[in-house]
């Protein structure tokens, strides 16, 4: 595992499109999502353990802020040779063990997570009604072994700011986890194998 932050994608950036299945099969892409009041798409996979921090408290923020008009969808972009663990077959078990009510993609190719420069898993993208990136950074502050369950603080404060049409607050923190699982010969520039600090 690199422990590895968010490349933090200049806000304004238009959501790179994407057609991808689900582990069903079942294609779903970003233009699904026109008429929504938000896009929230977020990387990650099933066997990270900074994923599987958060994963409780994701499903309850996707119930709510779906129920609230906000499109949300999960991509797993890992390489399934090397981490056999995040394959489809996988991902429906762990939709299913965690609750998720949303869509979970599978990027095999990994076009998807260079397109939005994804570096982490959890890597979470607010796109506003016209797919306009409004926010990138982590859930919140909590991180694995602290003893400390995750609450969601910095992402609900940005997809509640969306919602009533105010400035998103600041400054936005990158999330953290680990580095997606490139396939050789895919790592993009922006991948620090060195990962960080702290």
């Amino acid at each position: 595992m690199v422990r590895t932050a968010s490349t933090m994608l200049p806000l304004g950036t238009i959501a790179p499109d994407f057609r991808l299945p689900d582990y069903d099969g079942r294609m779903v892409a970003r233009d699904d999502f026109r008429g929504q009041r938000g896009l929230l798409v977020v990387f990650m996979c099933n066997h990270c353990p900074y994923v599987k921090h958060v994963a409780p408290e994701l499903a309850r923020i996707a119930d709510e802020y779906q129920a609230r008009g906000i499109g949300v969808v999960g991509i797993s972009s890992n390489d399934v040779a090397s981490h056999p663990d995040d394959g489809p077959d996988k991902m429906k078990a762990e939709a299913a063990l965690q609750c998720y009510r949303f869509p979970y993609l599978y990027d095999e190719s990994q076009e998807v997570a260079q397109h939005y420069q994804a570096a982490c898993t959890p890597d979470f993208f607010l796109f506003d009604d016209q797919f306009r990136l409004v926010y990138r950074g982590q859930l919140d502050e909590t991180r694995p072994k602290q003893g400390i369950a995750p609450h969601g603080k910095d992402l609900r404060a940005a997809l509640d700011a969306l919602l009533a049409g105010r400035a998103q607050p600041e400054p936005q923190r990158p999330s953290l986890g680990c580095n997606i699982k490139w396939k050789a010969g895919n790592a993009p520039d922006y991948f620090n194998p060195a990962g960080v600090t702290g």
